[in-house]
């Protein structure tokens, strides 16, 4: 029996989003870079700046060939980088895993989801708009809503709240191991795994 067809046409473009920058390393906005960053280290990728705006690597994760993008316009235009990527190299969308931060999730909750709408997320529109369609999976990093009256525009270019942040870069690392069971496992098999309660991030 061969493998199944989720495998056949598996992952082969993974890209997080964020916001080029130092002053925006550390801020809610930028756990998608953090998550590619913390692959990269993982699988001794190198990613380079040419070709495309973006930081980009090609590279073996979970023995899968993929390609590691940071798309360094800023969020909202990160679509223009992501569509440029999967026409260079001839992917469709279906091959595409998003990483991005999520309002609608609680800090530190992170949930797998097989394509779906913006939801609010500049960035998603902006790829959406871009790779021609919503048929596209994500991995989506809770960041929560603000508690403290701040303008969402505000709170999501601060990094966590003190008492968030050790949940926070938990998060980061789960988010890494999400990708590598999408990979591994395909991606039904990863949303069972990590779209569980039990198997969120504790402090």
């Amino acid at each position: 029996m061969g493998k199944p067809a989720e495998r056949e046409e598996g992952i082969a473009v993974i890209a997080g989003l964020g916001n080029p920058g130092r002053q925006y390393e550390n801020t809610r906005h930028n756990v998608g870079f953090r998550v590619v960053d913390l692959l990269a280290e993982t699988s001794g990728m190198v990613l380079q700046e040419r070709k495309f705006r973006a930081a980009w690597g090609m590279g073996v994760v979970e023995e899968c060939k993929v390609l590691l993008v940071k798309p360094l316009a800023f969020m909202n235009r990160s679509g223009e980088t992501v569509g440029e990527v999967l026409r260079y190299f001839g992917y469709s969308p279906g091959r595409l895993l998003v990483i991005h931060d999520d309002l609608d999730l609680p800090c530190g909750r992170i949930r797998l989801v097989r394509k779906g709408g913006t939801g609010g997320h500049r960035g998603v529109a902006s790829i959406i708009e871009h790779v021609g369609g919503e048929d596209f999976p994500r991995v989506k990093l809770g960041i929560g809503k603000p508690q403290h009256g701040e303008a969402v525009e505000s709170f999501v270019l601060h990094p966590p709240y003190p008492d968030e942040t050790e949940i926070f870069e938990k998060m980061i690392q789960l988010g890494e191991q999400a990708v590598r069971a999408v990979l591994s496992l395909g991606l039904a098999a990863a949303m069972n795994r990590f779209n569980r309660k039990e198997a969120q991030p504790t402090v």
